[in-house]
């Protein structure tokens, strides 16, 4: 570094002393500013210059003020959010006229267990629930299956058309899900290649394989894929590992976030569904709860059938307090790989 480069860098670290009261500054006198100082000044410049300053937040009523705001939109989210979720689950246990006359009254007239095992045995809850776990359990299986290994071919393997692949995935989300719906029934009901004699109505894979063709979550994991770190399947690649044990035991592995996010949004998905269960599973026995408890609605009770919905809702209530931690780190899709 040449001289006069030394003494800008010098200029810009050293400041004068701050003259003390009956003690004048000596010429050429300086004091070295830390890094620390310069980021808390910045800090409290940088507060300054928000709806609220230091200054202001020091003031007992703008505390107050704060702290009752706060406590109004927790309270806020809390009843909008949980609101529903209790409701339903007290209005399962209260008998019928108490929930009519009395709908956000606590149990007036006692609590009614019976609602529970009647929703599960008249009304064949246990039926239509374990079809709903093979349906969603099945597309969890096919769309991991599908979006992980289309994700590792378009971003790790990376053929020579892979840009045009990718083009295609992308342009299906263009698409609307309605325009689908006639074509992908009309292949359900005769698949091509297996005759004309062959259909897949009642067959729980009409419902999985449609699902499995999920181009939002072949992008999401794609993405996720493009952040990992290349030395490491370069490594791998370099001790021998192929294109299966390169996928199996390192990519995977260090996809554990993402691959939780996308079974958070497959097993709901599934869950919720609605409308293509009801056009391919015509058959009563095979429909799921989504199906099934608007159609015995008519001819159920309401305390009974309020406890079928409270039972229905207690897989997605589950899966997500399961996979909450796993979610909401991993919906910025940020900090790929640790360890």
């Amino acid at each position: 570094m040449t001289q006069t480069g030394f003494s800008r860098a010098a200029e810009a670290v050293i400041a004068p002393d701050v003259e003390q009261a009956g003690a004048p500054q000596q010429p050429g006198q300086g004091r070295l500013i830390s890094w620390r100082q310069r980021r808390r000044e910045n800090s409290m410049l940088d507060s300054d210059r928000s709806i609220i300053s230091t200054a202001e937040r020091r003031q007992p009523r703008v505390r107050r003020t704060l702290r009752g705001v706060h406590v109004f939109l927790f309270v806020s989210l809390v009843v909008v959010g949980l609101g529903p979720l209790l409701w339903l689950a007290k209005s399962a246990v209260t008998p019928t006229q108490d929930t009519l006359q009395h709908p956000f009254a606590l149990w007036p007239n006692g609590i009614d267990w019976a609602n529970l095992s009647q929703a599960w045995n008249d009304v064949e809850i246990d039926k239509y629930f374990l079809n709903t776990v093979i349906i969603a359990a099945g597309a969890w299986v096919f769309q991991l299956l599908v979006a992980t290994t289309g994700a590792y071919t378009l971003s790790i393997l990376r053929p020579r058309y892979a840009g045009l692949i990718n083009a295609l995935v992308l342009a299906t989300l263009f698409i609307p899900a309605v325009v689908l719906l006639v074509p992908l029934y009309l292949t359900v009901v005769s698949p091509p290649l297996l005759g004309r004699d062959y259909s897949m109505l009642n067959n729980y894979l009409a419902v999985w394989l449609p699902m499995a063709a999920n181009a939002f979550n072949i992008l999401l994991v794609k993405r996720f894929f493009d952040n990992l770190p290349r030395d490491v399947i370069e490594a791998a690649r370099t001790d021998g590992a192929g294109p299966f044990r390169l996928f199996w035991s390192v990519v995977l592995p260090m996809s554990k976030p993402i691959l939780g996010v996308v079974s958070v949004f497959a097993i709901i998905a599934a869950w919720k569904d609605f409308l293509w269960p009801m056009l391919v599973l015509p058959d009563p026995a095979r429909q799921p709860l989504s199906v099934r408890l608007p159609a015995v609605q008519s001819q159920t009770e309401l305390d009974v059938f309020l406890a079928a919905l409270a039972i229905a809702t207690v897989i997605p209530v589950v899966m997500f307090l399961l996979f909450q931690r796993v979610f909401l780190r991993s919906a910025g899709l940020g900090g790929a790989v640790k360890g």
